[in-house]
């Protein structure tokens, strides 16, 4: 890398190369972009039967202390007193101006709260954590675990068949089962749309867990290039893309992770533009993006109506399951209405654009 660090590799690196991985530099880890079948069919597998993707790049934290919760809750819009053992909610450090820092998930088991954050910004939100909690306040990273996912119609009945009894085990729970006397952290959640589980595994017991899931011949290896266009296609936002500083989670679609609580109190950063844009509406809105003929339209693009620019794409690409290009972007709220047309420039060439609702392809979450 050209600051110098070196690349930092998974617990399932070895795992990857054995599957004839292709690997590439993200976010400062050495991750799998795609397998031998490639995209397209790792995409299709996965909302078909089950996908598996490593995310142990993601960070896992530990928060744990009397002041934790209020420590979490002074830089979220959580209740996150009111989150009970055993669940997961999703959530967002903010700015004081309501910008977007990190979109994460919180879970709680017993007195500790558990974060995962993205990758792309672990050592901000470790350092942020750092700066806020109180001395009295604990934050562990645990780098000694992997994490990954498993996503997918038929994924529960993989985890049936490894011996895990998943009865009254619903979407945004969270709980410790036994795989073979190891200790898994699993919640019923993901990034894809699918019903699905994230995993935290003891990095030394990552490939056998990675293997036992293969030898089910239910599951396909997944890498980052599928679990783009899965959440693409599910509506669900990047950080760096439809999510950043400047981004309020009203503008991206994101109300529902701004509990009643909080909103009431308005003691959340960046409450008062928030609240506004709850009460008025934002200026501008995450939209669905379909374009006509086979071109997608890439992050950057602008997006006009009679020549006047009214909004860009974030992501874009080829969305296989509905079998043509798609994309997410921002656009004034006047024109985020579901059928609106626009036009995209792509290399002095006007893409046609109609404005669609979010998702694409609806989630099956097993509530």
């Amino acid at each position: 890398m050209g600051d110098g660090m070196s690349i930092k590799q998974t617990p399932l690196h070895a795992f990857h190369r054995a599957h004839n991985a292709r690997m590439v530099p993200f976010a400062g880890w050495d991750m799998p972009v795609q397998y031998a079948n490639g995209i397209k069919a790792e995409h299709l597998a996965t909302r078909q039967s089950a996908g598996l993707f490593d995310v142990s790049h993601m960070a896992q934290i530990e928060i744990s202390g009397d002041r934790a919760a209020a420590d979490l809750a002074a830089l979220t819009p959580s209740d996150i007193a009111g989150i009970g053992d055993g669940r997961l909610r999703y959530s967002l450090f903010l700015n004081d101006q309501g910008g977007v820092l990190d979109d994460l998930m919180i879970g709680r088991m017993g007195d500790i709260f558990y974060l995962v954050v993205n990758a792309g910004r672990a050592d901000h939100d470790i350092a942020h954590l750092e700066k806020h909690l109180d001395a009295t306040t604990k934050l562990t990273h645990r780098t000694d675990r992997a994490l990954v996912a498993l996503q997918g119609p038929k994924s529960a009945d993989i985890l049936g068949m490894l011996g895990l009894n998943l009865d009254d085990f619903r979407f945004m729970q969270l709980r410790h089962f036994d795989f073979n006397g190891t200790d898994l952290l699993i919640s019923r959640s993901g990034y894809t749309g699918e019903d699905g589980f994230e995993i935290a595994i003891p990095a030394g017991a990552a490939t056998a867990f990675c293997d036992a899931c293969l030898s089910t011949g239910l599951v396909t290896l997944a890498g980052l290039g599928a679990r783009d266009t899965l959440r693409m296609e599910a509506g669900l936002p990047l950080w760096g893309h439809e999510l950043d500083e400047t981004i309020t989670p009203v503008e991206a679609g994101l109300g529902f992770a701004i509990s009643k609580k909080r909103r009431d109190a308005a003691d959340f950063p960046g409450a008062a533009r928030i609240i506004d844009e709850l009460k008025t509406g934002p200026k501008r809105r995450l939209v669905g993006l379909s374009a006509s003929g086979a071109r997608p339209v890439r992050d950057g693009v602008i997006l006009r109506h009679n020549d006047k620019p009214v909004g860009s794409v974030t992501s874009g690409g080829f969305a296989p399951s509905l079998d043509r290009p798609a994309a997410l972007g921002f656009v004034e709220a006047e024109f985020a209405v579901a059928g609106t047309s626009l036009l995209a420039d792509t290399r002095g060439t006007p893409t046609a654009i109609t404005v669609s609702a979010l998702p694409f392809v609806q989630h099956q979450y097993f509530r």
